[in-house]
């Protein structure tokens, strides 16, 4: 288990190194050749393996659109993990446990100090995240002194929790950790989803109610906010509002993974609860909005499309990748929902299908696009094209016996719900952990005197 390398292509792979894909998403080996080589073609773009370069992170820093963001890395290591359930593919693991002990940093929370300085709440989620899809898919524990993946996943939930902020909009969380960031005045839906996701996620497997309430909590405030709109019938999830006027107004912007990232929240809590009517009026009512606005009826009404940017050709790498997330936590809602499936599955197919015959581009023929609606490949490539279509065809084959394990149904991952409480409660404490010694204030004073001094001389050779 977990033996094989990354260059190592496996044998689905390898028998198709090159020409456009062609999948039929009824054959478990057809998708398992078809996904094969996506997985393949994806992890092309990553060398945190190679000697010399930092593991888990794709290429940057992110001076130009040919970077990636370090949140996406997290994402690509959870979807990679989905891959593995999807095909029983094991080629790949080593480098998803590589990269997420890698990057825990120093307070196993996922705030490794390479990053922490542009912390978003959203970015250390998906992180977050990919430890809860290791808990969930039942990998075992690395063992030794490090955390668990349910630590880790409860690490980065408690470094959140004090970041709820009720002195504007009545509560929710900015999207930037840190004042000083740019965007730290916004409250997103992304920031505030992500959270309410692993609060979901984390009750379903310990079964905490403490993980519920703050479920409940943020998921009404979200509701009772902006940043949820009910037009024409169908739900709107907007994707931020502006903490500087107490969130007065909203961006109106609707993307896919804002949609993903509360239907599956939504679906882990109809799980949690027996299926309660509420959390189901709120499945229904995510599912039926995104269906509106991400399965146009132009396109048939079955193939996903990232409406905003897709048909301007102008979605960047951020947004190239968020179908990947609306097609995984789909796929994971059929199963914890199971009424939903055959709303579900009909889309995932169809897209599956779709975003195939997309992928017949670059040098090797079969490098994917975004625009799945066409067969003619729209010219763009890069890790989102090639995990929203790993995602997609993968999630045709997910069977109930893929259901997110728990604590109590074979779930092995050890618990700690005090993971992570030793760092600091103000956040901005990481950059003060250093106290200022006498040494240090000895110093400082026999600098200024120094350049008081030399500014004064120079004043006396100026006017001399």
């Amino acid at each position: 288990m977990w033996s094989s390398l990354r260059n190592i292509l496996p044998l689905a792979g390898l028998l198709s190194m090159t020409g456009a894909l062609d999948v039929d998403v009824s054959s478990a080996d057809s998708v398992k050749s078809a996904t094969s080589s996506l997985a393949y073609d994806m992890m092309t773009y990553y060398s945190g393996n190679e000697s010399g370069n930092v593991p888990g992170i794709l290429p940057g820093p992110c001076a130009d659109i040919s970077c990636y963001y370090w949140w996406e890395a997290g994402a690509m290591w959870g979807a990679l993990i989905n891959y593995w359930q999807y095909t029983g593919d094991e080629s790949y693991q080593p480098s998803v446990i590589e990269a997420l002990k890698f990057q825990i940093g120093p307070d196993k929370n996922y705030n490794p100090p390479n990053q922490s300085k542009n912390m978003g709440v959203d970015d250390q989620d998906f992180w977050g995240f990919a430890a809860m899809e290791a808990a969930e898919a039942g990998i075992p524990d690395v063992g030794g002194d490090f955390p668990s993946w349910l630590a880790l996943a409860q690490a980065v939930w408690n470094f959140q929790v004090p970041l709820w902020e009720t002195g504007t909009c009545g509560g929710g969380f900015r999207w930037q950790v840190y004042s000083f960031n740019a965007g730290y005045n916004l409250k997103n839906t992304i920031s505030n989803g992500g959270f309410f996701q692993l609060s979901a996620r984390l009750a379903r497997y310990t079964g905490n109610q403490t993980y519920a309430d703050w479920a409940d909590t943020v998921y009404e405030w979200m509701e009772g906010s902006l940043l949820f709109q009910e037009q024409d019938g169908h739900l709107y999830i907007w994707d931020n509002t502006d903490a500087n006027n107490n969130c007065s107004d909203v961006e109106h912007y609707v993307w896919s993974y804002n949609y993903g990232v509360n239907l599956l929240g939504a679906a882990m809590m109809y799980d949690f609860t027996n299926g309660s009517d509420k959390w189901k009026t709120r499945i229904d009512n995510i599912l039926d909005g995104a269906a509106f606005l991400f399965f146009p009826a132009d396109y048939g009404g079955n193939i996903m499309t990232e409406m905003l940017c897709e048909p301007a050709s102008n979605c960047n790498n951020d947004q190239s990748s968020f179908k990947a997330y609306l097609s995984r936590w789909m796929a994971v809602t059929s199963l914890l929902a199971p009424y939903t499936k055959d709303s579900i599955m009909p889309k995932l197919q169809a897209s599956a299908e779709a975003a195939a015959k997309q992928c017949v581009g670059g040098n090797n023929g079969r490098e994917c696009g975004r625009q799945w609606y066409s067969t003619t490949w729209d010219g763009s490539k890069g890790v989102g094209q090639q995990m929203c279509a790993l995602a997609v065809i993968g999630a045709t084959q997910i069977t109930q016996d893929m259901i997110p394990l728990t604590l109590t149904t074979g779930g092995t991952s050890s618990s700690n719900p005090d993971a992570g409480n030793d760092a600091p409660h103000n956040p901005e404490d990481e950059f003060k952990r250093n106290p200022i010694t006498s040494g240090d204030r000895a110093g400082a004073a026999i600098l200024t005197i120094v350049i008081i001094g030399a500014v004064i001389g120079l004043c006396v050779w100026i006017v001399l």
